[in-house]
């Protein structure tokens, strides 16, 4: 990962900017650089993972424009082939230099054909304008808000805004905006704008919303399934820095796990993690492991190390979501572990496929109509959630997240597909990925076939029940009932919920509204009515956990 920082006014002080910038150092530990642009700053913290010499130090200029970009832009060799035609030179082997080069070719326009992750800032020195942008999934972050003048700030973390900015919101995924540093006020851009703060923002992609359905027959859907996500991964293996992966011993991960060996011409390096008491996924983690040859890592940890990480791991993630935390403990200290013994850089991880094909909730939907919905709010929203997950875990231990069930490609097929087949109807749920990959035998059958088991619970169902127990301990009913009423904004509804929230707001104070709510199987259906967002406690669950 890096970090991004655009203060989009000759106003702005560089002393400010520095210390802002220097908040997030550890998503680009290589190196770091202030731009002045003449109106405001872009500033970048740069962590090397494609054009490894100093040449692919960020800001990036061209005839006075400047862009940073915390972002992979995949098949990116080809443009630039193209933009050499033209007559475009270039300096470096980053992927990002051929956005200053795109943008004088198309302008706004390039963000729609864009095959990349991204948040980006490019600063247009003839308009004098600023332009923030992020990819239709939101997998790379971006936050922005004003600062007690009003001046526009965009950042990659929260934490690079707090104290600065009165309000900090997340950058819609999908959108780009266009701030003219010539006065505080929104410029006025050719569309429908969405209000945020005076900002006005275009919207480019909804990729979540399919608006129609595909009429392939299942055969041709199982195909293009496996294709995309195989073509997928390929793509975010191109790395100049050393890649790993996250194997939790679940469906998604051990997926991409088989494809990439079967991709690359030397093993994997592979890590899971587990609690020292009922690490329930170790042992088929361990399975694929040895079926595929990797070189493989456990990293194992009691309840005193989940219990240490609680706090950092909050203060990395910017969130009080109790899904969200559980699930972070595990992968916070896993990437810990990478970071301290190893010289990986990128990580694939698997996560986004429960949002296309299906949670253990979502058997609970009432009609297809009903399981599309909820997929296309879970896509909307997931830069929320698991991504954000994925992404501060990976980044504030220095490393770089790849997310291969977040391709464009993949996940705009997927969502087109007819929710009727979608839906749980085989016995099985995400029958669809499941039987893309039967005949490949990348990974062993009984893996491939295995029920779902929640991130948190396989890391160790006494993971959750340690959280759980500890924040009981905290409080007394009184005290918990009391002290949940100071906040109308996602109220916590258990001990454990106000831990989070209390923990969240020393960080982050006021600033809940970054999320929108608790990720929660959707209470509306029968059978998901639940105080607790792990699937463990649906009644469908049965052995996916043993």
């Amino acid at each position: 990962m890096c970090s991004i920082l655009a203060y989009c006014s000759e106003q702005a002080e560089y002393e400010r900017v520095a210390e802002m910038l220097s908040r997030t150092i550890s998503r680009g530990p290589d190196d770091s650089r202030i731009l002045d642009t003449g109106n405001g700053y872009l500033g970048f913290n740069r962590l090397a993972i494609m054009g490894l010499t100093p040449e692919g130090m960020q800001p990036f200029t061209l005839k006075g424009n400047a862009v940073v970009c915390n972002g992979e832009i995949y098949r990116f060799r080809k443009m630039k082939e193209r933009l050499i035609e033209k007559g475009y030179t270039f300096r470096s082997d980053s992927d990002c230099e051929i956005l200053l080069p795109l943008y004088e070719e198309y302008g706004i326009d390039m963000f729609r054909f864009l095959d990349a992750e991204f948040a980006l800032v490019l600063y247009d020195a003839e308009r004098k304008e600023y332009i923030a942008a992020r990819d239709p999934i939101g997998i790379r972050p971006l936050y922005f808000g004003r600062d007690e003048k009003g001046i526009p700030v965009f950042a990659s973390e929260p934490k690079n805004l707090v104290g600065i900015c009165e309000r900090i919101e997340p950058f819609p995924p999908g959108h780009y905006a266009v701030i003219s540093a010539a006065h505080l006020g929104p410029w006025d851009i050719e569309c429908i704008p969405l209000e945020h703060q005076g900002i006005a923002m275009a919207e480019y992609s909804r990729i979540w919303d399919a608006g129609y359905c595909l009429e392939d027959e299942l055969t041709e859907i199982k195909r293009n399934i496996h294709d995309k996500l195989i073509a997928g991964i390929e793509k975010r293996l191109d790395a100049d820095a050393p890649v790993g992966f996250l194997l939790s011993g679940g469906l998604d991960s051990s997926l991409v796990c088989g494809v990439s060996a079967r991709i690359m011409d030397k093993p994997l390096r592979t890590f899971s993690i587990g609690m020292d008491l009922d690490a329930i996924d170790l042992k088929y983690a361990r399975k694929v492991a040895d079926y595929i040859g990797s070189e493989h890592y456990e990293v194992i940890i009691s309840r005193d190390d989940v219990i240490a990480a609680l706090e950092p791991v909050i203060r990395a993630l910017g969130t009080y979501d109790i899904t969200t935390i559980r699930a972070s403990v595990g992968m916070y200290l896993v990437c810990k572990w990478i970071h301290e013994n190893t010289d990986v850089r990128v990580i694939m991880t698997g996560e986004i496929s429960d949002e296309i094909f299906g949670y253990k909730y979502t058997d609970f939907a009432p009609d297809a109509e009903a399981f599309q919905k909820e997929a296309e709010k879970r896509i909307r929203e997931i830069h929320m959630y698991d991504v954000l997950r994925a992404d501060r875990c990976i980044s504030v231990n220095s490393l770089e997240a790849r997310v291969p069930f977040g391709d464009l490609d993949f996940v705009s097929y997927c969502m087109k597909i007819d929710p009727e087949k979608k839906l749980n109807r085989y016995g099985i749920g995400k029958y669809l990925l499941r039987a893309a990959f039967e005949e490949d035998k990348l990974i062993p059958w009984d893996i491939l076939m295995r029920e779902k088991a929640a991130f948190s619970d396989a890391v160790g169902h006494s993971l959750v029940n340690d959280l759980i127990e500890y924040a009981k301990e905290l409080y007394s009913d009184e005290e918990f009932e009391e002290r949940r009423l100071a906040f109308t904004h996602a109220q916590p509804f258990t001990k454990e919920s106000l831990l989070y929230r209390e923990i969240f707001e020393k960080y982050y104070p006021g600033q809940s509204e970054m999320v929108v709510d608790f990720w929660m199987p959707n209470r509306e259906w029968e059978g998901c009515d639940v105080n607790d967002p792990s699937a463990r406690v649906l009644s469908n669950y049965g052995a996916s956990g043993e």
